[in-house]
């Protein structure tokens, strides 16, 4: 291959760094991924620490078959099973002892908070309020 072609080649191929503003040795930076922000559904919405219950259910609106479900994580807890309800939404489900472990106010609102990723990437989250109670059984 010629000197002038080699040359020509190489300034073609660089054509789309430098028209994107970025010097011939910088590497481009990706976009910024806003998180999709979703309403979530949690139960139970009073979480009593004294209870046996087994787990915590998070209902969303997104339909099942758009989310990783490995993804997804409630206030750090990893998700221990998900499925789709009878409307197609995708529900996460946690055990309710790595939940009770989340630093939690009793006697108070606590802020729960899922997050996960879409099968093409796309974060989101979805966070709701729920109280958080120490009642033992006969107390």
């Amino acid at each position: 291959m010629s000197t002038h072609v080699s040359v020509a080649l190489t300034a073609l191929l660089m054509l789309p760094v430098l028209s994107a503003g970025c010097s011939p040795s910088a590497s481009p930076t990706a976009p910024a991924v806003s998180v999709v922000e979703i309403d979530i559904d949690v139960s139970p919405n009073v979480l009593n620490i004294a209870s046996q219950g087994e787990v915590v259910t998070v209902h969303t609106d997104l339909p099942f078959g758009q989310v990783t479900g490995s993804s997804v994580s409630l206030n750090g807890v990893t998700i221990s099973s998900w499925k789709a309800d009878d409307r197609g939404q995708f529900v996460a489900k946690f055990l309710m002892t790595a939940v009770k472990d989340i630093p939690l106010t009793i006697g108070a609102f606590n802020r729960i908070t899922l997050e996960g990723k879409t099968i093409d990437e796309r974060p989101f989250r979805g966070t709701q309020d729920i109280l958080v109670v120490n009642n033992a059984a006969g107390a």
